[in-house]
């Protein structure tokens, strides 16, 4: 039975770098030409998700005790400050920037999935979650063309590729 298509739709889901996610794209684009291109991000899972949004909270948390100084503390319930206040407090430059670097690297870390999710029309292509490694380039055109070939385009073609962070682009060609 064929398929009539009036849109195909390939998306392809990023769960950490772009750089891979445009070198696929633009390998693609050069062997599908007047293909549209989207770039999607992969979701991380939900307590990975709310994680990372408490991390800039608790990094503002850490700014404001060091930077309020010891005025804070009766303001917490708290008469006297504890033992590793006067730490933090002897060196804020450090303080501060080792809870910006190390809550962005955390943060990060919680967006990250690994994911490389190919779907044309919402059917998987390829999955580097379950086949846990990076399709080849010429294996990833070749899985496509197939199941391009078995489809009937009546419009436009369309690609979707997507990554890992909170960022998308869309191309069309």
């Amino acid at each position: 039975m064929e398929k009539e298509l009036s849109y195909v739709y390939l998306r392809v889901e990023f769960g950490f770098g772009r750089g891979n996610a445009v070198t696929i794209t633009k390998m693609l684009e050069s062997s599908f030409p007047g293909i549209h291109v989207v770039l999607l991000n992969h979701p991380p899972p939900l307590p990975k998700r709310v994680l990372s949004k408490l991390v800039p909270v608790a990094q503002v948390g850490v700014f404001g005790i060091v930077m309020a100084g010891e005025q804070i503390f009766p303001m917490l319930g708290i008469m006297t400050p504890p033992p590793w206040y006067h730490s933090l407090r002897a060196n804020r430059f450090g303080t501060i920037a080792s809870t910006w670097l190390l809550g962005n690297a955390l943060q990060s870390f919680l967006q990250g999935t690994g994911a490389f999710e190919v779907f044309l029309n919402d059917e998987l292509v390829f999955s580097k979650l379950k086949e846990g490694r990076f399709p080849g380039e010429i294996e990833l055109r070749d899985d496509i063309a197939a199941k391009l070939g078995s489809s009937r385009i009546t419009d436009g073609p369309s690609l979707s590729v997507g990554f890992g962070k909170s960022e998308s682009l869309q191309l069309e060609l």
